[in-house]
């Protein structure tokens, strides 16, 4: 019994021409895509497991930079600045993002003006509003330590202390919330009125309507800014560089991880161990991604889901 081959019915000329058309118009992006995204990408793995650096042939090495890691204190002290701005930027930014959600929801005058306000330091250069507040926290004259020591408080080093290094530039981040506040008002103004109507008609008060209405129609939104957050978070580099000065001073306290893979490879030179360093970060973020989709279950409440 013979098998009929299937047959890919002719292209007219009009639509080989609208095809054609249509690849030279997308061949920009996919050229970009290929050359700054897809071959970086499998250059990094390939480097990850060779020993190399600029102006030499890659030296195969195995496992020898991911062996490294364990004895490499750069590598330990870096990973735990990070976890800690993540710790203390992404449920921090978070709630003061949602808090101030709430409050530009409310119909009061000039309300556009206000979410304006405080959109505008999204679309500021991070590197620019680190310098603004190298100069608001800089312990001799900073605006920060000049008003605590006018009602009688000796402010802190703020980002030239070993102690306050990290927690300013989590406080940086915590100004920086335009977009996660975007998102949440949007997520708020889907909540249909009638459900806070009927609180009201039971006899609930604004805490009622917050836990039994606003967090679980809100969950969805809370769960995608969390994870864009943690995946933000753990690649925290240009306040870290600017505030440490490129260093990570003080005595490594701004070293956060992106920053030591920058240092590994432009600064010591060694490419292929910042490779791996990079994969390292990938794997991380995939797994805590994958562990945050998996909890969504117990907490991410869908209207339209069937259970």
């Amino acid at each position: 019994m013979r098998t009929r081959l299937l047959r890919l019915p002719k292209l007219s000329p009009m639509a080989r021409r609208e095809a054609l058309i249509f690849y030279l118009c997308i061949s920009p992006w996919i050229i970009g895509f290929l050359v700054f995204l897809a071959y970086p990408v499998f250059r990094s793995l390939f480097l990850a497991f060779h020993h190399y650096r600029i102006g030499h042939a890659p030296v195969w090495n195995g496992l020898d930079n991911f062996r490294h890691m364990a004895d490499d204190p750069l590598f330990s002290k870096s990973f735990g600045v990070t976890l800690e701005y993540v710790i203390g930027s992404v449920p921090g930014s978070n709630i003061i993002a949602l808090g101030i959600a709430m409050l530009l929801a409310q119909k009061i005058r000039g309300v556009g003006v206000w979410r304006t306000i405080y959109f505008l330091p999204s679309v500021v250069s991070i590197v620019a509003i680190s310098v603004l507040w190298s100069y608001v926290f800089n312990p001799q004259y900073g605006i920060v330590n000049n008003l605590l020591d006018m009602i009688g408080i000796k402010g802190p080093g703020w980002y030239t202390s070993e102690t306050w290094a990290m927690p300013t530039i989590v406080l940086i981040s915590w100004w920086m919330v335009g977009t996660q506040i975007i998102i949440y008002l949007a997520g708020l103004k889907g909540i249909p009125q009638e459900y806070y109507e009927a609180v009201e008609v039971d006899g609930g008060g604004p805490w009622s309507k917050f836990r039994h209405i606003t967090i679980p129609l809100l969950s969805p939104v809370i769960f995608f800014n969390m994870v864009m957050g943690f995946i933000g978070a753990f690649q925290v580099f240009d306040a870290a560089w600017i505030l440490g000065s490129g260093s990570g001073r003080p005595n490594n306290a701004t070293l956060t991880y992106m920053l030591n893979l920058y240092k590994q490879a432009f600064e010591f030179g060694n490419l292929g161990y910042a490779s791996a360093l990079a994969w390292v970060l990938f794997v991380v973020i995939m797994g805590l991604t994958a562990l945050v989709l998996r909890s969504s279950a117990l907490w991410v409440y869908y209207e339209t889901e069937k259970k």
